[in-house]
């Protein structure tokens, strides 16, 4: 589907491709975007099978550039600004970058904006000093040497399979786990996503994923990223009128709660979709709304429309029809595990695997799926993924004998992320907080909701941390009595 949606796009056409606000790129636009990158990233030596590290924000030199390196069969791996530097660091290790490419955006957040953005959850290391870095787009003093952008004839694209993306989840710092999709499993994924979402041509699609933005753009739809205010998403689905919306479940909150009017398709994922939530989007207007199960390392597994989920009466949460070309079984423990065409390749370092656990506790009534809760240590705050392993030992700090990262229910599928930290004898506790509020603040995004003091439960022969139990403890302790900002 990327040959497809590269092959589509002309330089001349004036077809619009990207809404941005008041302003619209257009396909040929995109496709001058696409011609450059792509001659840039081969003057500069990167060939099949080397790595370039994105670190843009999304919009056209974001897509442009992920279409320019798959035109090179160069693998992308996707920097994350919210994971923090010291993830970052470790990713970058693993990843090894032929080149990094990023915006002024993505290092400022590095330097003179480091106290603004940690505001907003967001840290980045020194980019520069982990490997070759270019910008894109407008260039500020400090900020790594602009991108050339030379002319002549494109290179002949590549003609084959490999890795196209990879994508960072879970681990920890010594040894970051990443998801790895080839060219043709990526392709099966895009491709499940345009038979889910059925794209007509001309009509505008809401939604600023890649996963969405690439099946729209394919079929000749243009697409426009969501406003992040609802009074500005509302003046937005009411000019455009998209024909299908994507937007997370804390998103779809939001938006309801600010009298958004909803029409055509709207599809939510990322975090648990409630049965009441898609029911309030169709009473806001929308002619279907949907719930997608999917991972990292499969997306789309299921999907549900709000009438089905709606009327489902058993146990557990109902996530839909497994979609076509997904295969499910369960574990000896009740772990639902998938398979398929656009399942990951591996994780990276790792033997390519068929079968991926999803750490989720799931029961199958044909091809339908219907979860029963987590199995892993995973916490899900706003659609965002936080797993603990990356963020835990940072936080034995001279003082504390043990800490951990858990959830707690928050309503709707969401939860709050606390510390839970357990003390030594006659450590000193307001030393300990000062010693806390450094690598708090290099956590980015995954910054708990609180910190509390107190002894972690263990459990088993082994005498593991009890996550449940600690999860359990820290909804037991009133906010006001365990002092929860450790301030920066």
């Amino acid at each position: 589907m990327l040959d497809e949606l590269s092959s589509g796009l002309r330089t001349g056409d004036d077809t619009p491709a990207l809404i941005r606000g008041r302003r619209t790129i257009s396909r040929g636009e995109l496709a001058g975007l696409r011609d450059r990158y792509t001659t840039a990233l081969h003057a500069r030596g990167l060939r099949p099978g080397d790595t370039l590290g994105l670190a843009i924000r999304p919009g056209p030199r974001a897509l442009a550039m992920v279409l320019a390196a798959y035109r090179l069969g160069v693998r992308v791996a996707l920097l994350d600004p919210t994971a923090g530097p010291d993830v970052l660091t470790a990713r970058l290790a693993v990843a090894r970058p032929a080149l990094i490419v990023a915006d002024t955006a993505a290092q400022a957040v590095a330097g003179w904006a480091a106290p603004l953005a940690r505001r907003a959850g967001l840290a980045l290391p020194d980019l520069t000093r982990l490997g070759p870095t270019v910008t894109i787009g407008p260039r500020l003093p400090g900020n790594a040497p602009a991108l050339p952008l030379p002319g002549g004839p494109v290179p002949a694209a590549f003609d084959g399979d490999g890795d196209a993306v990879v994508i960072f989840t879970s681990g920890t710092t010594s040894s970051p786990r990443a998801v790895v999709h080839t060219r043709a499993g990526l392709d099966t994924g895009l491709r499940s996503v345009a038979g889910l979402v059925r794209p007509v041509p001309g009509v505008p699609v809401l939604g600023g994923t890649f996963f969405v933005m690439v099946p729209a753009l394919a079929s000749g739809a243009p697409v426009a990223a969501p406003a992040r205010r609802p009074r500005a998403l509302a003046r937005q689905v009411t000019a455009l009128k998209p024909q299908a919306t994507y937007l997370t479940p804390p998103q779809i909150r939001e938006a309801l709660a600010g009298g958004v009017p909803f029409t055509g398709r709207v599809y939510s994922g990322s975090a648990p979709v409630s049965a009441p939530l898609l029911q309030r989007v169709r009473a806001a207007g929308a002619d279907e709304a949907w719930g997608v199960y999917a991972l990292t390392e499969v997306f789309p597994a299921a999907a549900v429309e709000s009438r089905d989920k709606s009327t489902f009466d058993g146990a557990g949460d109902l996530a839909g029809e497994l979609l076509p070309g997904v295969r499910a079984r369960l574990d000896d423990t009740g772990q639902l595990l998938l398979a398929g065409a656009g399942v990951c390749d591996r994780y990276l370092g790792a033997d390519p695997h068929e079968w991926v656990a999803t750490g989720d506790r799931a029961e199958l009534r044909d091809r339908r799926v219907v979860l029963a809760g987590r199995c892993k240590d995973m916490i899900l705050r706003k659609a965002e993924n936080i797993y603990p392993g990356l963020y835990e030992p940072g936080l034995h700090v001279p003082g504390v004998t043990l800490a951990v990262l858990v959830g707690v229910p928050a309503g709707d599928g969401d939860e709050q992320v606390v510390a839970v930290i357990e003390t030594g004898p006659g450590a000193d506790r307001e030393a300990v907080r000062a010693a806390l509020r450094e690598p708090l603040r290099r956590m980015g995004s995954a910054r708990p909701d609180r910190v509390v003091f107190a002894p972690v439960p263990l459990a088993g022969r082994s005498r593991k941390p009890d996550r449940a139990a600690a999860s359990a403890l820290a909804s037991r302790i009133p906010r006001q009595r365990n002092r929860s900002a450790v301030r920066s």
